[in-house]
């Protein structure tokens, strides 16, 4: 019989990250209207993505605000130090899907793609930033968004 204490029947011994403590994703870009502006189903003092997002910054993530937004537009002040990268289609003359606004998201990171994990309201979005080789999350809902990046991420992002 073999020493089970070893081997967990669970537990692939061949994969290079068991065993592991560094994170496999290194960065959380997420959109504006639609995502961070979200008020979630809980009536919470703040939109749950950016608690979840204050959250990953402090796990030492990097952060990154993308935006299909004019050159006009700013996130609020009260959101300053929050984002290690903001890029808006308007001041770079990119816009979401071109998989190319991902790429210069993540090179402001300084992080590969795939290293970054993105989250949109529309799946032509997230498509996109799979095609430029990020991890896309659809977001529909507080819940589920925050389910799968507490899964993705490997860190709590809510109470």
């Amino acid at each position: 019989m073999p020493n089970q204490a070893n081997h967990p029947a669970d537990q692939d011994t061949h994969h290079p990250k068991v065993g592991t403590v560094q994170p496999v994703f290194k960065a959380l870009i997420l959109d504006y209207g639609g995502v961070l502006t979200d008020p979630g189903e809980d009536n919470a003092t703040e939109p749950p993505l950016l608690t979840a997002l204050r959250r990953a910054k402090q796990q030492n993530l990097k952060t990154a605000l993308l935006s299909n937004a004019d050159g006009w537009w700013h996130p609020p002040t009260a959101w300053q130090g929050l984002f290690d990268a903001t890029i808006i289609s308007g001041e770079v003359g990119l816009a979401k899907p071109d998989p190319e606004i991902y790429l210069l998201t993540a090179t402001k990171l300084n992080v590969e793609p795939r290293d970054c994990v993105f989250v949109d309201d529309l799946a032509i979005n997230v498509r996109g930033a799979a095609e430029a080789g990020m991890v896309g999350v659809h977001h529909r809902s507080t819940r589920s968004t925050l389910e799968e990046l507490e899964i993705l991420l490997a860190i709590a992002l809510r109470d």
